[in-house]
Order: structure tokens, then C-alpha cells, then sequence
């Protein structure tokens, strides 16, 4: 087996782990999991605000605190996700050729 093949063989297998390094880093990006489970978590507690009763709020001193904490909840999920719509993580480099050797 020549020097060059094996060398191409092993850019080949590099050149395909981080490719999938990188898909593996936007599946897993951070904003993408903090804002899923606040975008969840929002939705369930706005839920249990609406269920409220009297007692409950009035142990609150008035203010339907789950309610209030869903919907602060809600906007940062919906923060974290937009956030990484609009800015999503930059995608892997195209693998380089190697040119001729000199």
C-alpha cells in the first residue's frame, strides 16, 4: 500500500468525523435545548395559572404567579429559539482538495 493512499484514506475519515462533529453541534446546540424546555415548561405552567384557584392566587398576595411565570417562561424559550434561527451555528467547511504536491 503506497504512502499517498493511505494518507488520502485517513483526510477521507477526518474529513468525515467533522463533518459530523459539526452536524452533532448544531443538533445539540445549546439554545436549541434551553429554549425547547422553556418553550414546554411555559406552556405547562401558564397552563396550571389558568387553572388557579381563588386560594391559590390569594396566597399570592393577588397576583397569579404561574401564569405570570409561564408567560415569562414562554418568551424565553421563544427568545432562545429565535435566537437561533437567526443566528444559527456556521456550517462545517467544505472539505479541502489537495493540489498538486511540489
Amino acid at each position: 500500500m503506497s504512502d499517498s493512499h493511505s494518507d488520502k484514506n485517513v483526510h477521507d475519515e477526518v474529513s468525515e468525523l467533522e463533518t459530523k462533529s459539526a452536524t452533532a453541534a448544531r443538533l445539540f446546540d445549546i439554545r436549541r435545548i434551553i429554549g425547547g424546555l422553556f418553550a414546554v415548561y411555559g406552556v405547562i405552567v401558564m397552563i396550571a395559572g389558568f387553572a388557579a384557584s381563588d386560594a391559590e392566587i390569594d396566597k399570592a398576595q393577588g397576583v397569579n404567579i404561574n401564569l405570570w411565570t409561564g408567560v415569562g417562561m414562554l418568551i424565553l424559550g421563544i427568545f432562545f429559539l429565535a435566537w437561533l434561527k437567526l443566528r444559527p451555528t456556521a456550517p462545517p467547511p467544505p472539505p479541502m482538495e489537495d493540489g498538486p504536491e511540489k
